[in-house]
């Protein structure tokens, strides 16, 4: 039934007009703001089933079919239930997500009228390009894990709301579970982009030269107008912020790891969304990935975190408790 709701989903006239369509037209004129820069500003979505890395189902193929793509399912409906399906020898669970709640996207991310496999578009097989041994000591070291997670700091950024989890924010920005959208604001000075997930505000210097050299969550941005395009390079990320880890990606960068990005309207409804991930501590070789950027009318309403927290304090009181009764 998934396959066939796909199939007339992409089959019909409904494609054009598709979340994560980009369809790229060479003669399209950008708008512009009164101080003369392209005019980027509004809410968007970039939420897509479409994974950072390439999936081995897909033999390596940056594009696939519109029959494949329907073959294989790749809606957000089989995503939850994929998601949400249990093994059957599994202990249950105790709860977790309503799948309500869960907004991951409808379909495979689409540029300029091909289906994409994976974010990643270099390398060319899809994949992230780890440096000889970085990605076992990474991920081998969070194995470990800081110990005992019963004090406030040991706990995850997202659950103790500094940032959003995954890499919602970014740099590089990357679709979630849920809360996808994000806000653009510019000024002659600055630009605002403002991640849904956790109300992340991303401050970009217009007339920025040097980059600060305290390091900050989201890392320090600098931005320049190429033509019909915005050009922002971050440094200078929190080492707290290192590992960005969600359903969809799980990936590292250093404090002193270069994003390049560039935001070019193509659409007076879409943005071409790109990007390079330069860090030579943990990667082989740069990585480049897009995603489309598409205008929803839909408000950014207030992430109200801390306030709807039940279980970081359930969870400190917990160890508190154990503490008493263990003295």
């Amino acid at each position: 039934m998934i396959r066939v709701k796909l199939a007339s989903a992409i089959l019909g006239g409904a494609i054009v007009m598709a979340l994560g369509q980009v369809t790229i037209a060479q003669d399209y004129v950008a708008p512009r703001t009164n101080f003369g820069a392209p005019d980027l500003q509004g809410t968007y979505s970039i939420a897509t089933v479409t994974m950072l890395e390439r999936g081995e189902q897909f033999n390596g193929e940056l594009t696939i079919t519109v029959e494949e793509a329907a073959r294989i399912g790749q809606t957000g409906d089989s995503y939850l239930e994929d998601l949400t399906a249990a093994p059957t020898d599994a202990e249950p669970d105790v709860g977790g997500y309503n799948t309500f709640w869960m907004d991951p996207g409808e379909r495979m991310a689409t540029i300029n009228g091909e289906i994409r496999t994976s974010i990643l578009v270099e390398p060319q097989n899809g994949r992230l390009p780890w440096a000889e041994g970085a990605q076992r000591a990474i991920f081998g070291a969070r194995a470990q894990g800081p110990g005992p997670f019963d004090g406030p700091e040991a706990r995850p950024l997202g659950e103790r709301c500094l940032v959003g989890f995954g890499s919602s924010g970014g740099p590089p920005m990357l679709p979630v579970l849920y809360n996808n959208h994000s806000q653009i604001v510019q000024t002659e000075d600055y630009v605002m982009i403002m991640a849904e997930m956790n109300h992340d505000a991303r401050i970009i210097r217009m007339r920025g030269e040097e980059h600060s050299e305290i390091p900050k969550w989201l890392g320090d941005s600098i931005g320049y107008y190429e033509g019909d395009t915005l050009v922002v390079e971050t440094t200078n990320y929190h080492p707290q912020q290192s590992f960005r880890g969600a359903l969809r990606h799980f990936f590292y960068l250093s404090a002193d790891a270069v994003v390049t990005e560039r935001f070019t309207r193509v659409a007076d409804d879409t943005l071409l969304y790109q990007f390079t991930v330069d860090d030579p501590k943990v990667y082989a070789t740069a990585w480049k990935g897009e995603l489309p950027m598409n205008a929803v009318e839909d408000k950014i309403y207030e992430y109200a975190c801390h306030e709807g927290n039940y279980a970081l304090p359930g969870i400190l009181a917990g160890a508190r408790l154990e503490e008493k009764e263990a003295n």
